[in-house]
């Protein structure tokens, strides 16, 4: 309802007095959504439309085995079950896969988000491990989708950040910002390259340089971890 509102306003109105409401609705319902705003971006849309009407399989299941190894011990501090950890962490790695995303970034995010409960839910409703909006749903025409599924979670999840990175041409603390939507602070950003670099990284900063670039160039303190 809101969102047809304020989509009616902004396409039907270029008047300053609807303008003015739109602001005022932005400021009263937006403290920190998933996504930028509750105008859904088409591109995204079409993107997760795509992301969820096609199977992905690795190429490298050696690598794949590596990185399980060693990541699934890491996550047994969140998740007791051994069968649930593994479940977990092959979604993980196909869906990063998929979208060419770090699987240990995506795994930080998780642990910011949600601790890996996947039956979070934020107080402005966010959902599941990676903390997605259930708007997408309605906008996709998918609503019986289940966001605390971890399989269909994570599929939205790293859509949407592989999404918010290719619009920020890379820019790790501005994809962050935007996911979280907190565009422009440094506080989400600071603790998912925290959790990044201190617990998940399996790999160098020297393989991500672009990654490494774009979060040492606001001065995290996260990026200085060795």
């Amino acid at each position: 309802m809101l969102q047809r509102l304020i989509r009616h306003l902004s396409n039907a109105y270029r008047h300053p007095i609807a303008l003015a409401v739109i602001g005022l609705v932005g400021t009263l319902w937006l403290p920190s959504l998933k996504a930028e705003s509750l105008l859904a971006d088409p591109i995204l849309a079409e993107k997760l439309a795509l992301s969820l009407s096609e199977d992905h399989e690795t190429d490298d299941r050696f690598d794949a085995q590596v990185w399980l190894l060693a990541s699934e011990q890491r996550l047994s501090r969140y998740i007791d079950e051994h069968e649930q950890r593994v479940e977990l962490l092959k979604i993980v790695y196909r869906e990063s896969s998929r979208h060419d995303l770090d699987a240990d970034l995506v795994l930080a995010v998780m642990q910011v988000e949600s601790a890996f409960d996947r039956f979070a839910i934020s107080r402005v409703g966010a959902q599941g491990l990676m903390q997605v909006m259930p708007f997408w749903r309605r906008e996709l025409g998918r609503p019986r989708d289940n966001l605390t599924e971890v399989e269909t979670n994570v599929r939205y999840g790293t859509t949407i950040l592989s999404h918010y990175l290719d619009i920020s041409e890379g820019d790790l603390v501005e994809a962050l910002g935007r996911y979280n939507g907190s565009r422009g602070k440094l506080k989400y950003p600071e603790r998912v390259v925290s959790a990044w670099r201190r617990v998940w990284r399996n790999k160098t900063s020297e393989d991500l340089p672009a990654l490494q670039a774009s979060c040492s160039q606001y001065g995290l303190r996260a990026c200085r971890y060795q």
